[in-house]
């Protein structure tokens, strides 16, 4: 087949490729809250979104770009932009700062939104922007913004939102301030990790709503009652994502023995960071049972940030940064 030939089929190839992402993500469940977001997910060309990304190979990364010369490359870099998987968009000194999620976590996280028609909506992170396409096709441009601190993540998302049709609000701005001039918001969503909750947040929303953000490796979901005050659960799902940038993730530091290795207890040792020592961090996840994330929760009253296990005025709470 000619290279030509070869570039005519790519759309079918997107087409194709896109509907067996969606099936993928229909198959395991992640919208099975709010089945609204399959079309979105149908809509919205996630390729537009990455117009390259990095893949690891032996010793660093090899960049595949839709614009490669060659016509193999790009159909390998289409199919891989519709893979269930995250993509390294942006390396520094080797490291990662920025990424596109994968698509069925992303897709649980909307559904956990609990968005209805009119719900206002500010994204913490614009990332490659593909989020927040996403967030407007289903709301419409005018009730989504999305903040990123770095003008060359805002203008790279704005650029991409543009091409494939959307036109939500792209600020360029400390993610942790949230984005005043725009509020009020019915639900919060961060797409990169966070060591704790910004209670200046909480000014920015309406009453009853709905924050939902990753920490310490795991989901919290928040209820706003009101500007000084929000609690919630975290859900069971795992889940990775690059720091907010200005707020490194802390250090696990000495794991004991034999818990080194549990997800789980990773996951309270991130939470604990700070109040206690990894040793006593053991202790507590052994005395209760090797608690689920659902168990854990954070409160946010009074500009204070606390998380807690099982009960949040019962006697395992810890305050967060």
């Amino acid at each position: 087949m000619g290279a030509h030939a070869l570039d005519k089929d790519l759309d079918a190839v997107a087409g194709s490729a896109r509907a067996e992402l969606v099936r993928e993500i229909g198959l395991s469940g992640a919208w099975d809250a709010d089945p609204g977001w399959r079309a979105a997910f149908e809509a919205v060309p996630r390729h537009l979104f990455v117009p390259y990304y990095y893949v690891g190979v032996q010793d660093g990364h090899e960049r595949l770009w839709g614009g490669s010369p060659d016509p193999h490359t790009r159909e390998r870099w289409l199919r891989g932009a519709y893979a269930d998987v995250p993509l390294a968009t942006r390396l520094r000194d080797g490291e990662l700062v920025s990424s596109s999620s994968q698509p069925s976590l992303m897709a649980r996280m909307l559904a956990e939104l609990r968005v209805a028609e009119g719900s206002r909506v500010l994204e913490i992170g614009a990332g490659t922007g593909y989020n927040a396409a996403l967030l407007a096709h289903r709301l419409g441009d005018d009730l989504v913004t999305t903040v990123d601190l770095e003008p060359e993540i805002t203008e790279s998302a704005r650029s991409h939102l543009a091409e494939a049709g959307y036109r939500p609000t792209v600020v360029t701005g400390d993610g942790a301030r949230g984005v005043p001039e725009h509020a009020p918001y019915d639900r919060i969503i961060a797409t990169c990790a966070l060591p704790s909750i910004p209670p200046g947040w909480l000014a920015q929303c309406s009453p009853g709503a709905r924050i939902l953000a990753p920490l310490a490796t795991g989901l919290i979901v928040l209820t706003v009652r009101d500007a000084e005050h929000a609690e919630g659960s975290f859900l069971h799902t795992a889940a990775y994502f690059v720091p907010l940038r200005g707020a490194e993730p802390p250090s696990s530091g000495e794991i004991p023995h034999r818990a080194g290795e549990h997800e789980l207890f990773r996951f309270l040792l991130t939470l604990t960071h700070g109040t206690l020592e990894p040793q006593d961090a053991h202790n507590l996840w052994e005395r209760a049972l090797r608690p689920g994330r659902e168990r854990y929760g954070v409160t946010v009253s009074g500009g204070r940030v606390r998380a807690w296990l099982d009960d949040p005025e019962g006697p395992y709470t810890w305050p967060l940064p």
